[in-house]
């Protein structure tokens, strides 16, 4: 959470482009504009609401479900379907059914990134806004690349066949399970969306 809480709190620092109550000031310009899709509205975004909510919110249904595919740990079915309802909001590109919004973290994310670089290119941006888009287009990258190992390790626990497959195994009998093939399962899968969430809020 504190990379978003950072990329929120760079965005509110970015030359004073929005109001004391949050909203984008009535005469905006193009560095405002964007802001705004980053922290308020985006028209293609569920309920248009920023790009940013959307990546929080987003966040948050992936961690629910993965978070429920742990506490049916010897139910395969049920495991396979929350992996699937957590690259539904991770992704839905990848899997279009789920309790996702149908945006997902990965598109968001790198829609904060894209506009909040537009903002900082744009006539009139300020120093402040320079800098400051650079850090937030850097964790939102960071965000979208974590959205692509949390989708793979979340396929690779819908391949299982066995719930102990699932979960997650040390095939190189090294004392732990790490992420990639052919190990990692559902608690690497859980650790990094805990892992994209913090990053997103960061």
């Amino acid at each position: 959470m504190r990379k978003l809480a950072c990329v929120t709190f760079g965005l509110v620092l970015l030359g004073g482009s929005l109001s004391n109550n949050g909203e984008l000031r009535a005469q905006a310009s193009p560095v405002q504009t964007h802001i705004g899709h980053v922290t308020e509205s985006f028209q293609a975004t569920p309920n248009q609401q920023g790009l940013l909510p959307t990546a929080l919110a987003e966040a948050k249904i992936a961690t629910q479900h993965a978070g429920l595919a742990l506490k049916s740990p010897d139910n395969l079915d049920a495991i396979k379907l929350h992996a699937g309802h957590v690259i539904n909001a991770i992704d839905p590109s990848v899997e279009p059914k789920g309790p996702g919004l149908g945006f997902g973290v990965k598109r968001a994310a790198a829609g904060v990134a894209q506009h909040i670089q537009l903002a900082a290119k744009s006539e009139g941006a300020s120093a402040n806004v320079k800098t400051h888009a650079t850090h937030v287009a850097a964790a939102a990258n960071n965000a979208a690349a974590r959205a692509d190992e949390v989708v793979a390790l979340a396929q690779k626990v819908r391949a299982a066949t066995t719930a102990a497959e699932a979960a997650g195994l040390d095939a190189n009998k090294d004392g732990r399970v790490n992420w990639d093939a052919p190990e990692g399962g559902l608690q690497q899968a859980q650790t990094h969306v805990d892992l994209l969430k913090k990053g997103e809020t960061q």
